[in-house]
């Protein structure tokens, strides 16, 4: 009997800089956000930027966060370009999967976008503007974070679209990086409604001895 011949074919080109430009611009992101937006939350930097006006300095941020998202997307499609194939990625049942990822994933984007509107999903409550109370409906009943994960089913989706080991590696960076990312912005986040409940309660005991 014959040997079986090991495959010849790179899964993930190495040498490929672009490679690392795209596993780059996917850990950059979040932790610009999140500098950005502790430096507001702490010294109001942005607000003072924007005069005093938190709502104009929210939105400045929004945008750049979706313009630094639509950066990354792009250096991740030219990453995925240059990289070898893999014939079983390549599969009709593969390419259905891969549809149905990426519409899954951004089914949670847009509907989380939806339910939280801009200062909600662009760290809004950084800025002092704080949502009324928790948004428990879909997406949030089935994922605490569905930016994050519907992000990833995204990557994942091109990757097996695309045919890409390397795809795939770089999806698995992602969900790396939101996990990380997380552990930060969970507790914070919690903190600032924690203090901001604090206060209220502080206010209506006021309130109280007042009358």
């Amino acid at each position: 009997m014959a040997p079986l011949e090991a495959p010849t074919t790179k899964l993930v080109d190495f040498s490929q800089k672009s490679l690392f430009i795209s596993a780059f611009a996917i850990a950059f992101n979040p932790l610009f956000w999140n500098i950005v937006a502790r430096q507001e939350y702490h010294n109001k930097i942005l607000t003072r930027l924007f005069g005093g006006r938190s709502q104009a300095a929210c939105y400045a941020l929004a945008f750049t966060i979706f313009s630094l998202g639509l950066l990354r997307d792009f250096l991740y499609e030219q990453a995925l370009r240059p990289q070898p194939s893999y014939p079983l990625l390549e599969t009709r049942e593969i390419q259905y999967l891969a549809y149905g990822l990426i519409a899954s994933g951004n089914v949670l984007v847009v509907s989380s976008t939806w339910a939280l509107g801009i200062t909600g999903t662009f760290l809004g409550d950084y800025f002092g503007i704080l949502m009324d109370d928790i948004i428990t409906g879909f997406p949030f009943n089935l994922t605490d974070a569905p930016m994050y994960n519907g992000s990833t089913l995204s990557f994942l989706g091109t990757a097996l679209l695309y045919g890409k080991p390397a795809g795939i590696l770089l999806a698995a960076w992602v969900f790396v990086v939101y996990q990380i990312a997380l552990k930060y912005e969970n507790p914070f986040t919690a903190g600032i409604y924690a203090k901001r409940d604090q206060e209220r309660a502080a206010a209506k005991a006021e309130g109280k001895k007042a009358r």
